[in-house]
């Protein structure tokens, strides 16, 4: 692994650490049902890496499988057993990609979450008062269909509220 750009980060008790060797290739800020009750929040920033520049390198997080609502597709959890944290995901949907809960980070400000390749999904399912990022691109659901073609991004050029009343 290169450690140039090495970033490191865990479960709450210290059992699983794991550590990713390049910028995120992108950034999703979800807003979807999954995403809230994973996180207990109003979502979650999940930072996406090539699964060659991610490793655990203490201990063997648990995983939990389960089939997307938005694409049928499963979904695997991987969490420490010990403490509970959720610290990744992996997807059959993208299979070389493994998404990280940002939180989990030791450093979780080391990067962007905006630009060309951060996005905002699931505005439609987003509690009130959610508070959407400026000049990101944002989608209602996903960015694509389940086919990868592409949807229509709205950008907000201030931060966007979402009102549920």
């Amino acid at each position: 692994m290169n450690n140039q750009s090495r970033q490191e980060g865990g479960c709450l008790c210290g059992h699983v650490r794991y550590a990713t060797s390049s910028p995120p290739a992108r950034v999703t800020i979800c807003f979807c049902r999954f995403c809230q009750r994973a996180t207990g929040a109003w979502g979650m920033v999940e930072p996406l890496f090539e699964k060659s520049m991610f490793e655990v390198t203490l201990g063997t997080p648990k995983t939990f499988k389960l089939a997307s609502a938005g694409s049928g597709k499963e979904v695997t959890i991987h969490f420490c057993d010990t403490c509970g944290t959720k610290l990744a995901l992996t997807f059959e949907r993208w299979a070389d990609i493994v998404g990280v809960y940002a939180g989990t980070f030791d450093d979780p400000n080391w990067f962007p979450r905006d630009g060309e390749d951060a996005k905002a999904i699931f505005l439609s399912s987003a509690q009130h008062g959610t508070i959407v990022p400026p000049n990101v691109k944002s989608y209602q659901d996903h960015s694509t269909t389940n086919d990868g073609t592409p949807l229509e991004a709205t950008v907000f050029d201030a931060p966007h509220i979402v009102d549920r009343s």
